[in-house]
């Protein structure tokens, strides 16, 4: 299937791979694709760079859709950018049975501490926010520009972090009942007893209360955050999502591309293809600048000439082995690809895309 035809018949298009690829302006350039293949479309960027918010001609957007103005397009093109913190309070929200439930949780001492690092992750807070706008059922396509990570699993693993934080267990060593709300009341017996009383002298008994406070708080929200889990793992084999690996012709960054075609094929994600962007392009026969100049090389001083010549030369040199480099790393991944799979490259373009035409001029070669 080509990158047109995902594009025009899936509901969820994941981009993923390192940082500094291009996979900002990929999400944009496919997302404005769909709108112009008469779709209602959302593009959620992660980017902390906020690059996309240029690349779409607008000054800012946060956690609320926005509509792109498209004069003579047929669909719609929304987008969206992550606001880590305030996901986070809505998903609370959303899990609590009241407001009080939801106050409770919010003004927690220890959940305010924590907070910060579910927050802050970006990959968790994508699946969140991805959970919410692809059930509410709005769009026809959502275009994921996943943010750039270190460790190429953290995106693929995020779904279930809250669980795994929330596990039973966690939750049963430090509770005896919902019925109690202090840990520093319980009469633990074993180990236990010690360990909580060395916890105790650590930090203070204020400390075991407010954590105790925490996990019958927070406990009720564990099967609301299994729930979602569960849901965006499905969704991401599901026949209605494609993956799209964004590379760049770099030894780096195709190492990572590499490792999210084995994983992504270890887990059953639908992978629709690669797309390596600032691929270098130039003939692999030499060329002689004075005869390709002609009239114009005997125009130029006689003096300065076979510099300026030489120099031409050379510039065409460096270009074919730069071109060469990265036809041996698009060969790479297309073997790693294999059969199943496409590659589509796309060269460098002259100019910074910072606006909806730049985002056009990709589409002849995104799109094949």
């Amino acid at each position: 299937m080509r990158l047109r035809e995902v594009v025009e018949s899936r509901r969820l298009l994941v981009c993923v791979g390192s940082g500094g690829v291009g996979k900002t302006t990929t999400a944009a350039s496919l997302a404005l694709a769909g709108a112009m293949a008469g779709r209602r479309v959302l593009v959620l960027t992660i980017d902390p760079a906020r690059r996309l918010a240029n690349s779409l001609g607008i000054r800012e957007f946060g956690n609320t859709e926005v509509r792109i103005p498209l004069p003579d397009v047929p669909g719609e093109l929304w987008a969206m950018m992550l606001d880590a913190p305030s996901t986070l309070r809505e998903v609370i929200g959303r899990l609590s049975r009241d407001d009080a439930h939801r106050d409770s949780v919010l003004n927690n001492r220890i959940f305010q501490a924590i907070a910060g690092n579910f927050s802050g992750s970006q990959e968790y807070m994508a699946t969140e926010r991805l959970y919410d706008v692809y059930s509410s059922g709005r769009y026809d396509l959502i275009v994921l520009d996943t943010p750039p990570v270190k460790n190429a699993l953290d995106f693929l693993e995020s779904p279930g972090r809250m669980t795994r934080f929330l596990d039973k267990q966690i939750m049963k060593w430090f509770l005896s009942g919902a019925e109690e709300e202090r840990l520093g009341r319980r009469l633990l017996a074993g180990t236990t007893t010690m360990v909580f009383r060395l916890l105790g002298h650590i930090f203070g008994r204020e400390f075991l209360n407010e954590l105790s406070t925490f996990f019958n708080i927070f406990k009720e929200f564990y099967e609301g955050f299994r729930e979602r889990h569960e849901a965006v793992g499905r969704l991401f084999i599901a026949p209605t999502t494609r993956f799209v690996v964004v590379s760049a012709p770099t030894d780096p960054s195709v190492e990572v591309a590499e490792f999210f075609l084995q994983e992504l094929g270890r887990r059953n994600c639908p992978t629709a293809g690669v797309v390596v962007n600032q691929v270098h392009q130039a003939s692999q026969r030499p060329l002689d600048p004075e005869v390709l100049l002609g009239a114009a090389a005997r125009q130029i001083d006689a003096a300065v000439a076979p510099r300026v010549l030489a120099r031409l030369g050379a510039a065409h040199r460096r270009l074919r082995e730069l071109s060469a480099l990265d036809r041996e790393r698009v060969e790479r991944l297309r073997r790693m690809a294999g059969a199943g799979l496409w590659i589509q490259e796309i060269p460098r373009l002259s100019g910074e895309i910072h606006d909806l035409e730049g985002l056009r001029r990709l589409h002849p070669y995104l799109l094949g």
